[in-house]
This record gives C-alpha cells, sequence and structure tokens, in this order.
C-alpha cells in the first residue's frame, strides 16, 4: 500500500534522512563530530551539599546511572554549618564534563558547584601496611616523603602519607620493595587557589572564629 493510499505525505521510510551517531546508556544521541573533538580530561569538581541523610549516596547513584566515569569521591564539612563539600575527580569529554555539572545542579541537596582550575590546591591521604622485616629503611622512606609512622611490629608497618597525587604515587612505587599488604587512599580533595572562591557563589564561612564585639555608637 502506497503513501498516497493511506494519506501520508512525504517521502517513502527508504528515502527519509536517518541521523548519524550512536546512542549512550540513556537513548541520548550523540553527534558523532562532536564526539570525536573532545577528548577526555580528568578534572576536579567541587560541590557545596545540605548536610543531610543520604546526600552521597544520590550523588553517587546519579553518577552510576547516568555512567559518568568518576575515580575518587570524598565528603566532609565545611566552615559553614549544616554544608557539606563533595570533591570529585572525573575523566570525560568536555561535553560529559558539563552533564555532570547540569545533573548534579538538579539534585536538591547541591547548593553550587564549579569546575576548579588547573592551579588549585589538591591533596589526598593515603594509609600503606608494609611488611616489617627492614623497619630502618621503611623509616627513612617514611622520613622522605613527610610521612608518620601510626604502627610498627616485627611483622608490619603501617605509616600515613599526605600530599599530592604525584608525591602519593611516588611514594606508593617506593614503598613497594618492602610488599604492600594493605593500601587505603582517600582519593582527592581541593580548594581553590588563593583568594578565589572554590565554588562560584560560596560565601567564606568563620568557624571557629571568635565573633567581633559590635560597637555602641549611641
Amino acid at each position: 500500500m502506497s503513501d498516497k493510499q493511506t494519506g501520508l505525505q512525504g517521502p517513502r521510510p527508504e528515502e527519509r534522512p536517518h541521523p548519524d551517531g550512536r546512542r549512550n546508556a540513556q537513548g541520548i544521541r550523540i553527534d558523532p563530530k562532536a564526539e570525536s573533538e573532545h577528548e577526555p580530561r580528568r578534572t576536579v569538581l567541587s560541590a557545596i551539599v545540605e548536610d543531610e541523610p543520604g546526600v552521597l549516596s544520590r550523588v553517587a547513584g546519579l553518577a552510576a546511572r547516568r555512567q559518568f566515569n568518576i575515580e575518587s569521591l570524598t565528603v566532609g564539612p565545611t566552615t559553614v554549618e549544616g554544608h557539606s563539600r563533595i570533591t570529585m575527580v572525573v575523566e570525560e569529554p568536555d561535553p560529559g564534563i558539563d552533564q555532570i555539572e547540569k545533573q548534579l545542579a538538579k539534585l536538591k541537596p547541591v547548593i553550587s558547584i564549579g569546575e576548579l582550575d588547573d592551579d588549585a590546591i589538591r591533596a589526598e591521604l593515603v594509609l600503606l601496611k608494609v611488611r616489617g622485616e627492614d623497619p630502618d629503611k621503611v623509616h627513612a622512606i617514611t622520613e622522605m616523603y613527610g610521612g608518620t609512622t601510626l604502627d610498627a611490629g616485627t611483622d608490619t608497618i603501617t605509616v600515613q602519607l599526605t600530599g599530592d597525587e604525584r608525591k602519593i604515587d611516588d611514594a606508593v612505587d617506593a614503598f613497594r620493595r618492602f610488599g604492600i599488604i594493605e593500601i587505603a587512599r582517600t582519593g582527592q580533595t581541593a580548594l581553590a587557589h588563593g583568594a578565589k572562591k572554590t565554588v562560584p557563589g560560596e560565601e567564606p564561612g568563620t568557624s571557629g572564629e571568635p565573633t567581633k564585639p559590635t560597637t555602641n555608637t549611641q
């Protein structure tokens, strides 16, 4: 039966244009030209959220559903009571990073979110448990990287290290010679450099600072 007989207007199905590109896991068609123009890159996102039960699971759940490539996620209190800071290290093309920001901004507990500049101050913490056969050598490596020995016995030694990602990676490589039994890394946390605001619109808190007395002008 022809289109004319059925009353349909326009070209036949086989003559109609078909969009190029693949669909992602959410069924959204991806422009192949746009996809090819953006290589994945690593960046750090910081979000201020309301400190309420389940906020971290909601953020992690959104990332899992959208299949965003999040390498690490940390959360902790800020100087403002009732607020927490979530720091995420992500690796996505620029359109993907933009989508992460937009999708997270839609979550009710998220107050504000932003991408940190390259000059941001970044650090992480790692705990390392190594074999204890060479305590003097372990201590020397620990001091070299500014670490602290938390536990030392005849069988194992546990040390704590803090610093940027490169320093931590180098330290971990140095400790491999002793045999790393267990390792725990927090992932990066970060603040903007200098007087810059880490998150757009973030107001500085005064946690722990004494209240300035008011002056009576009357």
